[in-house]
């Protein structure tokens, strides 16, 4: 069976076009953006799902992931402004918001971003000392992320978080810092314990001052009882009444008796005094209970002419 040319240009025609079909539908997936370049020049952006692009004169640029991309910052040594060598590490996180200026404004973005990021992080932490360094860790987190965002804004990249993940000073200045918190403990242990000395010795005095007070309190009182207790006795004298005396006398009597009865190295108590006197003495502290309790009576003259003691006379 003989074919003519035009049988033999059907079939191939036919697989050209299918040919040409197939170079211009591009499937573009969730989460990336391509660029179209005709004749080498950015022309437009293809976005996820189906797109025609003009085949033999478009061609795809730019694959560009749009989704958010994580960037392991490595370990670099940083030497901070109290010149202290400490090794810092990180990790970056950014999105591509414009493709084209992604593609097309920089060569190699991750590799911009991660020195973009580690010279920030140098400039950032070595403007600080190491204590502030050490405990300051968010402030330095987001100084880094706005000056890392502002400088890579021209790429159509957002810099959605910059985290120090781990700040590792010297060995030797590890133990430095371990001695130094140490000592700043034991300081504040001796201030506060000194503080507490301080406190109970204010304490001690406010209390002996409080119990001299009440002694010289009470020892006035004494005394005001013993200056009433003298005017009575001495308006009692006055008015002719003598066992107010006898009273008053045996009371200081008795108890200058019962003070060296008392006394621990008192063993033999010598009495210079009569006997008798003392019992007249005591007798006419019985008389003056009985005149208290007694209903009515004499005047004071008969009842003391009546109730004074005979004392015996003395035998030579």
């Amino acid at each position: 069976m003989n074919f003519s040319g035009f049988d033999i240009v059907i079939p191939v025609l036919v697989v050209l076009v299918l040919l040409v079909l197939f170079a211009g539908i591009k499937t573009i997936p969730q989460g990336f953006n391509y660029t179209v370049e005709r004749f080498g020049r950015y022309t437009r952006t293809l976005t996820p799902g189906l797109n025609l692009i003009i085949p033999f004169i478009d061609r795809v640029g730019a694959k560009m992931n749009m989704m958010e991309q994580v960037l392991d910052v490595p370990t670099q040594e940083i030497i901070t402004k109290d010149n202290a060598m400490v090794a810092v590490d990180g990790v970056a996180f950014y999105q591509v918001l414009n493709a084209p200026q992604a593609a097309y404004q920089v060569a190699g973005l991750q590799n911009a971003i991660l020195n973009l990021t580690m010279t920030n992080i140098r400039t950032v932490m070595g403007s600080m000392d190491l204590d502030e360094l050490l405990s300051n860790r968010d402030a330095i987190n987001e100084r880094l992320l706005r000056v890392v965002d502002e400088a890579a804004h021209p790429w159509g990249i957002k810099i959605t978080r910059v985290e120090i993940k781990d700040i590792n000073p010297p060995a030797n200045l590890i133990e430095s810092m371990g001695r130094q918190m140490m000592a700043e403990r034991n300081k504040r242990a001796q201030i506060l314990e000194a503080e507490g000395m301080k406190q109970a010795q204010v304490l001690e005095a406010e209390g002996r001052k409080e119990a001299a007070f009440r002694d010289a309190e009470a020892r006035e009182r004494a005394a005001e009882a013993e200056a009433r207790a003298t005017q009575v006795v001495s308006e009692a004298i006055a008015k002719g009444d003598v066992q107010a005396i006898n009273y008053f006398v045996a009371q200081k009597y008795t108890e200058a008796l019962a003070k060296i009865g008392s006394a621990s190295n008192s063993k033999v108590v010598l009495m210079p005094m009569e006997a008798s006197a003392l019992i007249g003495t005591l007798g006419g502290i019985g008389e003056i209970a009985k005149e208290v309790f007694r209903d009515g009576g004499t005047s004071g003259a008969q009842r003391q002419a009546s109730r004074t003691p005979k004392i015996p006379p003395e035998q030579g």
